[in-house]
């Protein structure tokens, strides 16, 4: 058996790239920046932000294009594929993208990120059949967890 799972949290870079391919199917591009923040030995304090490519089909790709601007923290939960293309040298490139499968819109950096999307009702958590899963914020007492 093998698993190939990423979960994600992180601050979009830019707008999402949408296009609609001919059978009418969406797919968003997107950069997601993750960082790490640690005290180095002389204890300065340093942070490293790593940039994923972000890959979303379908219903995932009308939620990206209808509510994710620059800014925005999210969730994404997906998998890890490595393509390859020739560049317009003839040199043989890879790219390793992440082809979400659930993504959680959780907010933006700022107030001023979400300004201008016009709709402030979006959907807290859509997968990639393009439904919508509401959390169960029922009442759990301190006996259901499992540690």
């Amino acid at each position: 058996m093998s698993i190939n799972k990423v979960i994600l949290v992180g601050n979009v870079g830019a707008d999402p790239e949408v296009r609609h391919l001919d059978n009418n199917v969406a797919v968003a591009n997107l950069r997601l920046a993750t960082s790490e923040t640690y005290v180095a030995k002389n204890g300065e304090k340093v942070t490293t932000t790593e940039w994923h490519n972000i890959v979303l089909w379908r219903g995932l790709a009308d939620l990206a294009e209808k509510y994710i601007r620059k800014g925005r923290q999210i969730y994404v939960e997906g998998r890890i594929r490595t393509r390859s293309y020739d560049d317009k040298d003839g040199q043989k490139r890879y790219v390793t993208e992440i082809y979400g499968d659930v993504v959680r819109l959780l907010g933006s950096r700022d107030s001023s990120a979400s300004e201008g999307s016009g709709d402030t009702n979006f959907p807290r958590e859509t997968q990639s059949s393009g439904q919508v899963d509401t959390p169960d914020y029922g009442n759990h007492s301190d006996d259901d967890l499992p540690f």
